[in-house]
């Protein structure tokens, strides 16, 4: 499988950061790829999907700054440009999602329209 040069999405260095930490736990399944994407649902309609999957033959492989990651060629559309970032504040902790395609988010921020 070819690795498409530009990803359409990118990723903070404190999202890189604590992805890399938990691919290099010593429990991470190996066969197990990040993967990015969307799916139906959540109050705006779609939801983002950050998490580890296998690999299907619909997915484009892709890697920013060594971080090497997946995406449903289809969901290229809903994506590109956005910037994921990971927080660790006290009121909120884990992954957020900034999509200039996006015209509606709700309040959790993981769920969208466009």
């Amino acid at each position: 499988m070819e690795t498409t040069v530009s990803a359409p999405v990118s990723f903070t260095e404190k999202a890189i950061n604590e992805l890399k930490r938990l691919i290099n736990e010593e429990s991470f399944d190996t066969t197990q790829k990040l993967r990015v994407g969307v799916k139906g649902g959540g109050c705006s309609g779609l939801s983002y999907v950050l998490g580890f999957d296998a690999q299907q033959a619909d997915d484009d492989v892709y890697e920013f700054e060594g971080l090497p990651f997946i995406m449903n060629r289809s969901h290229g559309l809903y994506l590109y440009g956005m910037t994921i970032d990971w927080q660790d504040g006290l009121n909120s902790r884990g992954f957020t999602f900034t999509n200039p395609n996006a015209s509606k988010t709700c309040g959790c921020g993981s769920s969208f329209s466009v």
